[in-house]
Parts: C-alpha cells; sequence; structure tokens
C-alpha cells in the first residue's frame, strides 16, 4: 500500500466527516460530547475544535500529496485503493478512540448514538477492505 496514498486518504476521510457529519448534517461538532453545544460558549468552543480538527485533515491531505509528489507515478488502483483504505483508517481510528473510547463526541448524539458508532466502524473496515484489494489487483503497472 503506498503511504503518500494512505496519508493523503486520512485527510480526505477527515474531511468527509467534517463537512458532512458536522457541518451539513449537524450530527456533531468535534466536542460535543464534553461540551454540548447548548449555550453560546460551548458552541464557539466546539467550532473552534472542528477548525482544529479540519486544520489537522488540510495538514495530512498536504502531506500525503507531497508524498505522492515524491514517488513515481501510481497505477490510479493504487492511488485511489490507497485513498480508500486511508478513509478506513480514519473511521476506524477516529471511531474507537474519540467515540468509544473518550467520549469527545458520537456521530449521532442520542438514543440510538452507539448504532450510529458501530456503523461508522462498519463503513470503516468496509472502506479499508475494499481500498487493499483495489490497490492489490492493479493491471501490471499500467496507468488509468
Amino acid at each position: 500500500m503506498n503511504r503518500g496514498a494512505l496519508v493523503l486518504g486520512l485527510g480526505i476521510g477527515g474531511f468527509i466527516d467534517g463537512i458532512v457529519a458536522h457541518q451539513l448534517l449537524g450530527w456533531h461538532h468535534m466536542l460535543s460530547g464534553w461540551y454540548p453545544p447548548d449555550t453560546p460558549e460551548n458552541l464557539h468552543l466546539n467550532m473552534r475544535g472542528d477548525g482544529w480538527f479540519h486544520l489537522l485533515c488540510l495538514v495530512l491531505v498536504l502531506a500525503g500529496t507531497a508524498l505522492l509528489n515524491r514517488s513515481t507515478p501510481l497505477p490510479a488502483r493504487v492511488l485511489w485503493g490507497g485513498v480508500l483504505a486511508g478513509w478506513g483508517v480514519f473511521n476506524l481510528v477516529e471511531g474507537v478512540v474519540d467515540h468509544l473510547v473518550l467520549g469527545i463526541h458520537h456521530v449521532r448524539h442520542g438514543p440510538s448514538q452507539l448504532a450510529y458508532d458501530i456503523g461508522f466502524l462498519v463503513l470503516g473496515v468496509v472502506l479499508l477492505l475494499a481500498g487493499a484489494l483495489l490497490a492489490r489487483s492493479t493491471t501490471g503497472g499500467v496507468r488509468r
């Protein structure tokens, strides 16, 4: 698996989580498990947490891009397989550490939050496996 593609996938996975779950759906903010966004002060803390999270995602995307730039061109399957696998790793690490261990936030707070958290982890496993399979099924170095 290509390291640059994996790092790029980590950042992209984080951006997708932040944009979709934090901003578009409004299911959680980065710190909403510790500071429910029910006061202006807590909402401000959550927005700053989201900002730091997105900054980290940007650093990962830039680092992945730099690593890819230093390597020989990859077949498309290796690149996109690595990106999917990196997104899967993001879901697994973020899901276990932030959702289950630290309780910083859950995918969607409420009575079914464990089901959403487990679904997030299952998606991570699917992405990781799909990415690994895609990256392994290269066609003799042919770029597509």
